[in-house]
């Protein structure tokens, strides 16, 4: 991109924020750079943010709306595939394949379809809404926190490769700054409604972890604890 031609040491975040209004198409804020924010009032279609390379992209539906934006879907199929990294705020429900091969980018996002994380190796997902089937199936890193508060998202979860664990309160502190992020950014009711009742909701999260991804973070602490003994 031109950024990264004219800016190649990198920029700070949102150098550049870019206000957009309207239907963001097909692969809006496909492989942004950081330092870019893309703002969009409106709705887009399949591929928001693919290749996503540290940028920023906020979604979220026009003023006076007269229904729950975490009940409709605002973005498309295939979101952040093969994102590496930067940021997504989505005021609505995602399509199918959220965050697939998702591999460094973070998201919170009010709903998903089916499919969610899907063969995702990095990065970090919360969801505030619903879910479909099958969510993540592959799923070999990164972590995804769910907001269960009718505890049955394990119905729909595929365990060949995660375990369901209770966040640590560090986990949950993530969690709480990036709802408090997604709020300051789109203004959403939702994130809102939690944040107002945070030591009640706090308790209904869920954290999707990799079972290899969980050993390598295990030896890693311990050969880190191991050094740290030595010395």
């Amino acid at each position: 991109s031109e950024i990264t031609r004219r800016y190649p040491e990198g920029l700070d975040e949102d150098s550049y924020v870019v206000h957009c209004k309207g239907a963001g198409g097909q692969s809006f804020g496909a492989f942004i750079p950081k330092g870019l924010t893309l703002e969009l009032t409106g709705d887009s279609n399949d591929y928001f943010g693919k290749g996503l390379s540290g940028g920023k992209l906020v979604v979220y539906p026009p003023k006076g709306i007269r229904y729950k934006a975490e009940e409709n879907i605002i973005i498309g199929n295939v979101a952040l595939y093969g994102a590496t990294s930067g940021k997504v705020f989505i005021n609505g429900v995602a399509g199918e394949r959220f965050a697939v091969r998702n591999s460094g980018a973070t998201a919170v996002v009010e709903g998903v379809g089916d499919h969610g994380c899907e063969y995702m190796t990095g990065g970090t997902v919360v969801n505030l809404g619903s879910w479909g089937r099958n969510f993540a199936a592959g799923m070999s890193g990164g972590v995804a926190y769910i907001y269960d508060p009718e505890n049955k998202f394990q119905e729909s979860c595929n365990m060949g490769m995660v375990e369901l664990e209770e966040p640590a309160p560090e986990d949950l502190d993530d969690t709480r700054r990036l709802i408090r992020e997604h709020f300051r950014h789109t203004s959403s009711a939702l994130a809102l409604q939690i944040l107002n009742n945070w030591d009640e909701d706090a308790r209904h999260f869920v954290k999707v972890m990799p079972k290899d991804y969980k050993a390598v973070l295990l030896q890693k602490k311990e050969a880190e604890a191991a050094k740290v003994k030595v010395g």
